[in-house]
C-alpha cells in the first residue's frame, strides 16, 4: 500500500478541535475520555471550549494534538473494521506528532502517550525561562543557507536550525538575541521574509538538553511494542520498527532538528504516492505539496474529512 500516515505538531491546535469528532463518533469520544482519565484533567473540555491561552500552553497543546490525531485513526479503523496497518505502509509525525504516530500504530498505549507528552511539554517549558529563547522562520533560504546564518548569528550563544520543513522554509531556534540576529542576517542573505514565531520556548535546539534528560528517564520506564507500521524518525529521516532504537530517537529529537523535508522525500523514494494527515489542521499537507508536488495528500480532522477519506479506501 503506497500510503503514508502523518501526524501534525505544535501550532496546529485550535479551540473547538475534536468536538465534532466526539459528537459524530463514539470511538473518538472514548479516546478523549481515556486521555482525560490518564492525565487527571478535563483536557477534552479545554480542546472543545478553550480558553485558547490555556490550550496553547505546551503541556496542554501536545497531548491535545495527539488526542485528535489518534481519535481520527481509531474512528477510521472502527468504520472499516481493519487496522491502520492494512491501509498504509509507513507513519511519520512532526515533533510531538511522532508520539501520535506511535500511539496510532500501537507502539505506545494511549494513556502512556498522553502522560509522556504532558511531561514533555512541561520539561520543554521548564528547560528555558520564558523570554530567554525564541524561534524564527527563515523563508526563502535552503537548509545550508539557514545553517550558515544560524552559525554566524550564534556569537557564543545557541542558534540552531530546528526544523527543515520544506524547500525555503527553515526554522531556527536558540537564545532570543541570537535568533533576532539571525533574522537580521537572513535579510541580507536573500531570505524573502523572516518572522519570529509565537512560541513559549526554543524547541529542537541545544537549550532543550534538560528536557531531553527528563524524557530519557520517562521513556525508559514506559512499555513500548514494535509499531504495526514503521516510523520515519525526525532525527534520521529513515524508517525504524525497533522499540529501543525509536526510544533513543525520541530522546535525541528533543534537541535535534526535525528533518521533515528529507523524511517526505525518503517516503516518496520508498514508494509512497499518497500522504494522509490525521489530526487538527492541514499544516503537513501543505508542506508535503511544497516538498514534492507529485505526492497526493489527504487530510482528515473533521467528520466530513473522515467521511471523504473513507470513500477513497
Amino acid at each position: 500500500m503506497s500510503r503514508a500516515f502523518v501526524f501534525p505538531g505544535q501550532g496546529s491546535q485550535a479551540v473547538g478541535m475534536g468536538r465534532d469528532l466526539a459528537d459524530a463518533f463514539p470511538a473518538a469520544r472514548l479516546v478523549f475520555e481515556e486521555i482525560d482519565d490518564a492525565l487527571g484533567q478535563k483536557l477534552s473540555r479545554l480542546m472543545f471550549e478553550g480558553p485558547e491561552a490555556d490550550l496553547t500552553l505546551t503541556e496542554n497543546a501536545q497531548p491535545a494534538l495527539m488526542a485528535v490525531s489518534v481519535a481520527v485513526a481509531r474512528v477510521v479503523e472502527g468504520e472499516i473494521g481493519r487496522p491502520l496497518s492494512s491501509l498504509g505502509a509507513i507513519v511519520a509525525g512532526h515533533s510531538l506528532g511522532e508520539y501520535s504516530a506511535l500511539a496510532a500504530v500501537r507502539a505506545f498505549a494511549l494513556a502512556d502517550a498522553a502522560r509522556l507528552l504532558k511531561l514533555r511539554g512541561q520539561a520543554m517549558q521548564k528547560a528555558v525561562p520564558v523570554g530567554v529563547g525564541a524561534m524564527a522562520a527563515l523563508l526563502g533560504l535552503d537548509l545550508e543557507q539557514a545553517q550558515a546564518v544560524a552559525a554566524e548569528a550564534a556569537q557564543g550563544q545557541v542558534c540552531d536550525a530546528a526544523n527543515d520543513n520544506a524547500p525555503g522554509q527553515v526554522v531556527v531556534s536558540g537564545h532570543r538575541e541570537a535568533v533576532e540576529r539571525a533574522v537580521e542576517i537572513a535579510g541580507g542573505r536573500g531570505a524573502r521574509r523572516s518572522i519570529l514565531l509565537p512560541v513559549s520556548a526554543p524547541f529542537h535546539c541545544a537549550l532543550m538538553a534538560p528536557a531531553a534528560e527528563v524524557m530519557a528517564d520517562a521513556l525508559a520506564g514506559v512499555a513500548m511494542a514494535p509499531p504495526t507500521l514503521p516510523l520515519v524518525a525526525n532525527v534520521t529521516a529513515a524508517p525504524s520498527s525497533d522499540p529501543e532504537t525509536i526510544r533513543q530517537q525520541l530522546v535525541r529529537q528533543v534537541t535535534a532538528m526535525v528533518r521533515w523535508r528529507e523524511s517526505v522525500l525518503a517516503m516518496k523514494a520508498g514508494g509512497i504516492a499518497t500522504v494522509a494527515e490525521f489530526g487538527a489542521g492541514k499544516v503537513l499537507s501543505g508542506l508535503v505539496k511544497r516538498i514534492d508536488r507529485e505526492l497526493a495528500t489527504q487530510a482528515a480532522g473533521t467528520p466530513a474529512e473522515v467521511d471523504a477519506f473513507l470513500k477513497t479506501l
